[in-house]
């Protein structure tokens, strides 16, 4: 998947959702980090925000792409040219034969209205569709509405299901979205 745009004013840079490299690592931390600190800054404690480790966070990235739980699991990372701008992370849904779990779909926050979300959810449904999955999923923390109108606009719909998970030591409701997969 690979645009060149012109809008008049001459050609654009090359935007393009690839698969995950081991180097991409610290650029996913950093855009995870920059990303959190963005959307939730009003729906996390502020400590749980100031204590997010890029290093830590690149140690775990690297580490599911080195050595991933399954051969469904996937990571994609968006570029603008060169500079990787976002990732996401797909892994199938154990107790939901045929659904993939969308687990990270992070953005820069300063590239979010230049269309890599998009191109990070179209591949993660191409890849499911390539593996005869008839659904996906996401979860949205409770009040990201960014995320939220984003999905919507995609087509998922929230199931109605949520979940209470522990971040830094703070509990989070998120609830889940869908789509079928046609």
């Amino acid at each position: 998947m690979s645009h060149s745009h012109s809008h008049g004013h001459g050609p654009t840079a090359d935007v393009s959702v690839r698969p995950g490299l081991p180097e991409d690592a610290r650029a996913w931390a950093a855009i995870q980090v920059a990303a959190w600190r963005s959307s939730y800054e009003r729906l996390w404690p502020e400590h749980a925000l100031a204590s997010l480790d890029v290093a830590a966070i690149e140690e775990s990235w690297r580490s599911a792409l080195s050595d991933p739980p399954t051969a469904k699991h996937r990571l994609f990372t968006a570029c603008a040219g060169p500079a990787v701008v976002g990732f996401a992370a797909l892994a199938p849904v154990p107790d939901e034969e045929g659904t993939g779990e969308i687990v990270a779909l992070e953005v820069s926050p300063a590239r979010r209205s230049d269309g890599h979300g998009s191109r990070l959810l179209a591949a993660c449904a191409d890849v499911l569709r390539q593996t005869n999955a008839s659904a996906m999923r996401t979860w949205v923390v409770t009040g990201d509405d960014g995320r939220a109108k984003f999905l919507d606009s995609a087509g998922l719909a929230p199931t109605g299901l949520v979940r209470t998970i522990d971040v830094l030591g703070t509990e989070v409701t998120e609830e889940a979205w869908r789509a079928t997969l046609a």
